[in-house]
C-alpha cells in the first residue's frame, strides 16, 4: 500500500508562482511512476506531467510544457510541482499519483493506482 500526501496549495494572485509537494510512503519512488494531475470545477481530471521510474526524466502534457516543472527528491520520497505565471483558469484541485511501471502511458490516469487527497489551488484575479 502506498500513501500520497500533497501540500502547498492555497490562494495565489494572477501571475504568481507556487510549489506543490507530494510525499509518498510505503514504497520508494525509484520503482514508481509519479504523476501530477489537476481537476478544475466542472471539468475532467487532466494530466499535468509525470516522472517515469525508468527514465527519471519529467514528461509533460502538451499544454503544460512552458510554466510547469516537476522534480523529485529520492531521499525524501517527495515529488514537486512548480507552477509559474499562474492564470485564473488554473484554479483546480491538484493531485499527485503513483503506480508501478505498466503498459499504460504515463500521462494516462490508468497508469496510476494510488492517489493523494488533492490540494486546492485558487488563482485570484
Amino acid at each position: 500500500q502506498v500513501q500520497m500526501v500533497e501540500s502547498g496549495g492555497g490562494l495565489v494572485p494572477v501571475g504568481g508562482s507556487l510549489r506543490l509537494s507530494c510525499v509518498a510512503s510505503g514504497r520508494t519512488l525509484r520503482f514508481l511512476n509519479m504523476g501530477w494531475f489537476r481537476q478544475a470545477p466542472g471539468k475532467k481530471r487532466e494530466a499535468v506531467g509525470s516522472i517515469p521510474c525508468d527514465t527519471g526524466t519529467p514528461v509533460y502534457a502538451d499544454s503544460m510544457k512552458d510554466r510547469f516543472s516537476i522534480s523529485r527528491d529520492g531521499a525524501k520520497n517527495t515529488i514537486y510541482l512548480k507552477i509559474d505565471n499562474l492564470k485564473p483558469e488554473e484554479t483546480a484541485v491538484y493531485y499527485c499519483a503513483t503506480g508501478l511501471k505498466s503498459t499504460q502511458p504515463v500521462l494516462s490516469r490508468r497508469a496510476y493506482s494510488y492517489w493523494g487527497q488533492g490540494t486546492q489551488v485558487t488563482v485570484s484575479s
